[in-house]
């Protein structure tokens, strides 16, 4: 992940009546921008910018952060704080404690914070009466727990606990943007949310912005998007290709016996989860040899301690392909579960896998 300066003014947080806080802080993102043209803003009183091309430019962090502080104090009359680590959300508890940290130790400064940085009071109570105190022993909580207690607002949390994302959501004023260019004359035309009619609008142009920015610094394979190929399956079908990439100009229209009808599910998973069928004995549910199931599905366990009752199910849809080389055979069985969770499940080599979630 990229190691950033976070640049953060207590003054310039809480917006004056007469305008003069944006203005100064357009004032303040401008001449950061001579710094590092890659200065951007968060929201008000927050700047990032990434480190390591600056630092070679003025011969260090060190002169990097003096120029900076020199640039706000000299803008504004305030002092700021500054910190550094990597990622968005790390960089500015630093900005926010003053801390700069050395290479590599993000993981260990990340862990160590409070529970309350995440953001969400009714985590951080639930998880002080389970003795949890910092964002390490939220991030070590299994997955499913998380899930079965809480929404799946904070399986992003602990996403972010486990340095698997690296910034909350919330964590940008995403109509600050907007209000800078106006406030320094710009047409706002183009703000305009286009498209009914399939023109390109003004969020088109902005996402292509980014998706240029983030491949210009991460390389080709660093923003891909969705594709459909050919296949008989929602897993064989789903596939990542690196945006840009030129689209073929022949479409596949191979008939592909046996494919699987809508609908199809909104999420499949690049890598199956093994999960357990099991009947109302708690038995294992298999798959015989001429495609039937030897029980009704009861049951479905994520694992030892997640199980899930099946109210309905469709299927088996069994498989056979390529018998001349793989000989490869699964089926297909849909599952509705008691919480509500519509699963797609793959049979394979004799074990159950989670291939997909429908919506």
């Amino acid at each position: 992940m990229e190691r950033l300066l976070a640049i953060w003014i207590e003054a310039l947080r809480e917006e004056a009546p007469d305008g003069s806080t944006l203005r100064d802080h357009l004032a303040l993102l401008d001449a950061l921008t001579v710094l590092c043209p890659f200065t951007e803003s968060v929201r008000l009183g927050l700047f990032v910018l990434p480190i390591r091309g600056p630092s070679r430019f003025f011969g260090g962090e060190a002169a990097v952060m003096e120029n900076v502080r020199s640039t706000v104090v000299e803008l504004t009359g305030h002092e700021p704080s500054l910190g550094i680590a990597d990622g968005l959300f790390c960089a500015e508890m630093c900005a926010q404690r003053g801390l700069v940290l050395a290479l590599g130790a993000t993981e260990s400064f990340r862990r160590s914070l409070p529970l309350s940085v995440l953001g969400r009071k009714d985590v951080a109570t639930t998880c002080q009466r389970l003795g949890l105190h910092t964002v390490g022993s939220f991030a070590e909580l299994d997955v499913a727990r998380v899930a079965e207690r809480f929404n799946k607002h904070a399986l992003v949390l602990q996403r972010v606990a486990r340095g698997e994302l690296f910034e909350l959501d919330g964590q940008r004023d995403l109509k600050l943007a907007k209000r800078l260019a106006q406030l320094r004359g710009e047409d706002d035309e183009l703000d305009e949310q286009m498209g009914f009619f399939g023109q390109r609008g003004a969020g088109d142009d902005r996402a292509e912005a980014a998706a240029h920015r983030v491949r210009r610094r991460l390389g080709v394979d660093a923003v891909v998007v969705a594709s459909l190929r050919g296949g008989r399956v929602p897993e064989d079908r789903a596939t990542l290709v690196p945006w840009g990439s030129p689209r073929s100009a022949s479409r596949d229209v191979a008939p592909w016996p046996g494919q699987m009808r809508a609908p199809s599910p909104a999420t499949t998973l690049a890598r199956p989860v093994a999960v357990q069928l099991r009947d109302g004995n708690d038995h294992p549910v298999v798959m015989g040899a001429r495609g039937f199931l030897s029980e009704v599905p009861a049951t479905l366990l994520f694992s030892h301690q997640l199980r899930r009752e099946v109210i309905w199910y469709a299927g088996p849809w069994p498989l056979i392909e390529r018998w001349w080389s793989l000989n490869r055979r699964r089926a297909h069985v849909q599952v509705l579960l008691v919480s509500g969770e519509a699963l797609l499940l793959t049979a394979e080599s004799s074990r159950w896998w989670l291939a997909g979630i429908y919506d």
